[in-house]
């Protein structure tokens, strides 16, 4: 199994293959716009226009798991994606990403590489998972590793 065998929607609701991204470097985040590190969203638009034409691909997920941080429908999400902070990186529609409804995606995410001692939960938003050019899990950074920081690990795929 890898990354490219799942489905995920897009912020308008329509179907998003990820084995339309094969090939390329991934760097899943779950997302929220009312978060105390939503400037990453800065970050990460940052790295994706620097490294997009050498193959890599982000993808946010938005998700209202973590102190309701993401409470906007999916125009008020693209809108403040948009219009805060010109992302033009893919946004996929709002997912769950822990417990009984957790996308199938975050599920095996979380299963391929752990959190700190093991623990499989995602803790916060902006959680990141790097996925190399064959759909495998590369790498997992905790909300705090900032976009630039994944530089170095990014080029080492790319």
């Amino acid at each position: 199994m890898s990354a490219y065998d799942f489905e995920a929607q897009t912020l308008d609701g329509k179907p998003a293959p990820l084995g339309d991204y094969r090939g390329k470097v991934l760097l899943i985040v779950n997302t929220a716009s009312k978060c105390g590190f939503t400037p990453q969203y800065e970050g990460l638009e940052a790295l994706y226009r620097k490294f997009k034409d050498r193959g890599l691909v982000i993808l946010g997920f938005p998700c209202n798991q973590f102190g309701a941080q993401e409470p906007g429908d999916a125009a008020e999400i693209a809108n403040f994606c948009s219009l805060t902070y010109d992302v033009s990186f893919p946004m996929m529609g709002k997912i769950d990403v822990n417990g009984p409804k957790a996308h199938p995606l975050y599920a095996w995410l979380k299963g391929e590489k752990k959190g700190i001692l093991g623990t499989e939960g995602i803790k916060w938003n902006f959680t990141k998972f790097l996925i190399d050019r064959e759909g495998k899990v590369a790498g997992r950074f905790a909300p705090t590793a900032t976009p630039q920081s994944l530089e170095s690990a990014v080029e080492a795929l790319i």
